[in-house]
């Protein structure tokens, strides 16, 4: 049976993803931080955000058996971890407060659920509207 997804779960997806990403740059936008380290984490969080949608579209391209190569499949994983793991290791050796430091890990996570939910919702709605 295919459901359409409810307005409520649409909406609180974009709501994540929207203040996870709009969060997390405008702590860097305040941050008291050299430039080149702006730049740093910015990309971390748009290359988590690129990450995790192109996974979460080869996992369920994989469970509706749709063709996705190995070699693709690893890469969407590794890219979702390093991701992570740049994060995980940028904020590790960071010189600001474990404050800021707690803020830009949950923000990014947020983030980072908020993209997978929505492209969820997409693609979930796109199988709807096409068995109408």
């Amino acid at each position: 049976m295919i459901q359409k997804t409810s307005n409520a779960f649409i909406a609180a997806s974009w709501v994540a993803l929207g203040a996870g990403t709009i969060g997390f740059i405008v702590g860097l936008a305040r941050a008291e931080m050299l430039l080149n380290e702006k730049g740093y984490y910015f990309t971390v969080l748009m290359f988590g955000l690129f990450a995790v949608v192109s996974l979460q579209k080869s996992v369920r391209d994989r469970l509706e058996k749709l063709p996705v190569t190995d070699i693709y499949y690893g890469i969407c994983w590794f890219g979702t971890l390093l991701s992570i793991v740049l994060l995980v290791v940028g904020l590790w050796n960071a010189t600001i407060l474990p404050s800021e430091k707690g803020f830009y890990a949950f923000a990014f996570l947020l983030a980072l659920f908020g993209a997978i939910s929505v492209q969820k919702n997409t693609r979930d709605n796109m199988n709807f509207n096409q068995g109408e």
